[in-house]
């Protein structure tokens, strides 16, 4: 499986997809086209986990007053599920491999392993 989970308005989302090859890629805009919990799930199974799919850096995430709570694996699932922005992006499934994000540490194995 080749996909991209990524938000067009996102210049980083941008940035990282310029980065690969995007021949044989489905795309998915996750404001237009939600995310659904069965392809949660599969991100999940790749990642080992919701809260390494949740994105700390969504401005409802502070408005919300989360920053303050103690989430499970249960509250980043519902969170991601009820609104888009709570989904670290981009996501890219690559065969059996998952790219969370935009961290450095991600770029790198990007780099490594999609060309």
């Amino acid at each position: 499986m080749k996909k991209i989970y990524y938000l067009q308005t996102c210049d980083t989302c941008k940035k990282i997809m310029k980065l690969i090859s995007l021949n044989d890629f489905e795309f998915q805009e996750i404001k237009t086209q939600s995310i659904t919990s069965r392809q949660l799930e599969e991100m999940r199974e790749l990642s080992g986990s919701y809260k390494s799919l949740f994105s700390r850096r969504a401005k409802k995430y502070t408005a919300m007053g989360l920053k303050n709570e103690v989430l499970k694996e249960v509250d980043f699932k519902q969170l991601i599920l009820s609104d888009y922005t709570f989904l670290k992006r981009p996501v890219i499934i690559f065969d059996e491999q998952i790219f969370i994000g935009s961290d450095k540490k991600n770029l790198e194995r990007i780099k490594e392993n999609i060309t």
